[in-house]
């Protein structure tokens, strides 16, 4: 484990799959320690800046969506893990917390809105997103590592 929650796979030279696993506190400003930490891990694995950019802003309406309408684990964290597919070459992010039922889809906002434009973002900059709520709230995303 590193320093501030991180868990990198040992075996990243061996991997064809690098990815990284972080726990952070269920708090208004983890959206910007999440940022920071993803586009270090994309920076080190060579992801172009446009990469790093949707990236950055899918992980940032993921997080605030769960810190607004999630539940934080027993421990006051929620987690985040990105993976890197080489083969398929995609980006996969997700965000989970403990919330449990809730509408989660994207609903059509204007350019007046001051909320509610989470989901929709997602849907717009991502491939594919997808919700599992078999344990917990698990917010999942692709994104193409071409652009």
């Amino acid at each position: 484990m590193h320093p501030g929650g991180e868990q990198v796979d040992g075996n990243a030279a061996a991997t064809t799959r690098p990815s990284a696993t972080v726990r952070l506190p269920f708090e208004p400003s983890t959206p910007s320690i999440a940022r920071t930490k993803l586009a270090g891990f994309l920076t080190v694995h060579r992801a172009s800046s446009s990469v790093i950019d949707d990236a950055l802003i899918v992980l940032s309406e993921m997080v605030a969506n769960a810190v607004a309408h999630g539940q934080p684990s027993d421990d006051g964290t929620m987690e985040l893990a990105w993976t890197i597919d080489p083969e398929r070459q995609l980006l996969e992010i997700s965000v989970h917390d403990d919330g449990q039922g809730g509408s989660l889809k994207p609903i059509d906002f204007d350019e007046d809105s001051l909320s509610g434009r989470g989901l929709s973002i997602i849907n717009r900059v991502a491939d594919r997103w997808w919700v599992d709520m078999s344990a917990g709230t698990r917010v999942g995303a692709e994104l193409p590592l071409a652009r």
